[in-house]
């Protein structure tokens, strides 16, 4: 107590509220005799010495982690493993059923169409006689339009493997459907059952628990739920759930077999709808957007700072003199040369092969080249007036290039290679590698 007693004297002396304090009572005679009775200055030294003590104390322990922090930084760190797409499905998702979660056919369109989803206060918990319920509300494959998710809303769910698979749906040309299609055909009998369609079910589960060290338990036998996997985050199978894609290709009983024709005519569906809902945005009803409004929709997904977006507008605005407008097929057709973008990476480089800027003919060639058909010429002179930096009627391609591609992929950076099913398994491996 006498070394903690000295530590209040010394520093007493250097601490001017001491001082301050000490020289009022210096000042004041009654002050001073009050302040000098022993049992005051006996019951200021116990106090001072417990205070001392206890700051001492204090600062010497060991630095310690409480549970609330330690529970924050496992959290921060999980939350660091997750891949740009889990993030966004987690995000939108607005459903889950016995511990998976799942998006609904509009939790898919907005999340692909806009930055933030629905405010909600809570995920719906869905029990097992509405999930069986959803399979009344889902049409067979036959009876499939271009209005599908819309007209499903909130009455279906859709699984994270299948949410990258409608992902890549979006950014495959028309040429690679067919090979999509017999990647899943396994026996090559030209039609997919649904044991065929849910081996993508099985690559990214056997993957996820691959990266993660997960081996079958000693002694146990394979089985049929070999592919369920138990994670904290729910976006892996962990039942036998019948999706409303599984039962829009399958039938409610799942005994129906997907050909060609249907599985071609879903993915093309599928393009238009979330073509018709971003170009509706901006039409307001109309048949037609305007020039800006499709350099608009253009770089929505880029990564663009303001000044560089703001200078792509105002080139266009002081270029285009009279407004002709986008009608929705122009648009329509421009977005799939776009999904197209690989093959005319290589017959630019093919066509320059000293990368030199193309002239609009040039472009308008090798459109045609890769796609089968010409872009309108009002489409190209648009093109060229939002891109063609300083205005010589040449366009860098390379640079275009860059820039749609983070238009076709959304906003996600994307190294995916360029055909139907190999770029499926390609995007779910780079999601692995991410996790891992």
């Amino acid at each position: 107590m006498a070394m903690y007693t000295n530590r209040i004297a010394r520093c007493s002396k250097s601490n001017p509220v001491f001082t301050v304090l000490s020289r009022s009572f210096g000042h004041n005679s009654s002050a001073r005799k009050w302040f000098h009775h022993p049992t005051v200055r006996y019951i200021c030294l116990v106090s001072g010495g417990l205070l001392a003590f206890t700051a001492a104390t204090y600062r010497n322990r060991p630095n310690k982690v409480y549970a609330l922090q330690l529970r924050k930084d496992e959290i921060a760190d999980k939350a660091i493993k997750l891949t740009a797409r889990e993030r966004r499905f987690i995000k939108f998702a607005s459903v889950e059923f016995d511990g998976q979660i799942y998006m609904t056919p509009q939790d898919f369109l907005e999340s692909v169409v806009e930055q933030e989803p629905r405010p909600r206060l809570k995920r719906k918990s869905l029990t097992h006689a509405e999930v069986q319920q959803l399979k009344d509300y889902t049409p067979p494959l036959k009876h499939g339009s271009s209005q599908l998710f819309r007209s499903l809303r909130d009455k279906g769910i859709i699984s994270y493997t299948e949410y990258l698979f409608l992902l890549s749906v979006l950014t495959k040309p028309h040429s690679g459907f067919r090979i999509a299609f017999n990647m899943f055909d396994t026996d090559g009998n030209q039609r997919v059952d649904k044991d065929e369609f849910l081996v993508m079910e099985k690559i990214f589960s056997f993957a996820w628990k691959g990266k993660r060290g997960i081996e079958p338990k000693e002694g146990e036998e394979p089985g049929e739920h070999d592919d369920y996997v138990d994670d904290e985050q729910g976006l892996q199978r962990k039942h036998k759930v019948d999706t409303s894609l599984q039962i829009h290709f399958f039938g409610k009983k799942g005994d129906k077999d997907l050909q060609y024709d249907g599985f071609y005519n879903f993915m093309k569906n599928l393009q238009t709808e979330v073509l018709e809902l971003e170009f509706c945005e901006f039409s307001k009803g109309h048949e037609r957007i305007s020039e800006v409004d499709f350099a608009k929709i253009l770089l929505r997904y880029t990564y663009l700072d303001t000044d560089e977006y703001d200078n792509f507008l105002d080139r266009l605005l002081d270029r285009e003199t009279k407004e002709k407008g986008v009608s929705f097929d122009e648009f329509r057709q421009f977005c799939q040369f776009l999904n197209n973008l690989d093959d005319f990476s290589i017959a630019m480089r093919m066509y320059t092969l000293a990368d030199q800027p193309i002239s609009k003919d040039e472009f308008s060639r090798a459109v045609k080249i890769c796609t089968g058909s010409a872009l309108n010429s009002h489409l190209i002179d648009t093109v060229f007036a939002i891109f063609d930096e300083d205005g010589d009627g040449l366009l860098s391609y390379k640079e275009f290039i860059a820039i749609m591609k983070d238009r076709v992929h959304r906003g996600f950076k994307s190294n995916v290679k360029s055909e139907g099913w190999e770029a499926f398994k390609h995007c779910l491996k780079q999601e692995m590698k991410q996790n891992a």
